[in-house]
């Protein structure tokens, strides 16, 4: 069984026991988050799709941590006006495990 769920303004194809990183969620590690928005569940000959969501389908998940990524490197140079600026940023994410998808 296979779903598409929106969480931050992205969309993931998951499958249940799939380990994925999202924007971060206001949530604690070891807690449940459940995802409403569930665009289209896929399973064989049984597949529904929503518009825009499926109406009583649902995906459960477990927070695994949170955390930042890598640092992304933003350099700004501005030739022959002697300036230039050096910047870091790192996104915070959310590690969930995919557990069960209800229909």
């Amino acid at each position: 069984m296979q779903a598409v769920i929106v969480t931050g303004g992205k969309q993931y194809s998951v499958k249940e026991g799939d380990v994925i990183y999202v924007e971060k969620l206001g949530v604690e590690a070891d807690a449940t988050v459940t995802f409403d928005q569930v665009l289209a569940v896929v399973d064989g000959e049984n597949s529904k799709f929503g518009a825009p969501v499926v109406a009583g389908a649902s995906v459960e998940a477990k927070v695994l941590k949170n955390g930042k990524s890598k640092k992304v490197v933003v350099f700004k140079y501005r030739p022959k006006k002697d300036s230039k600026s050096l910047r870091g940023h790192r996104q915070p994410y959310t590690k969930v495990r995919i557990e069960k998808i209800s229909v």
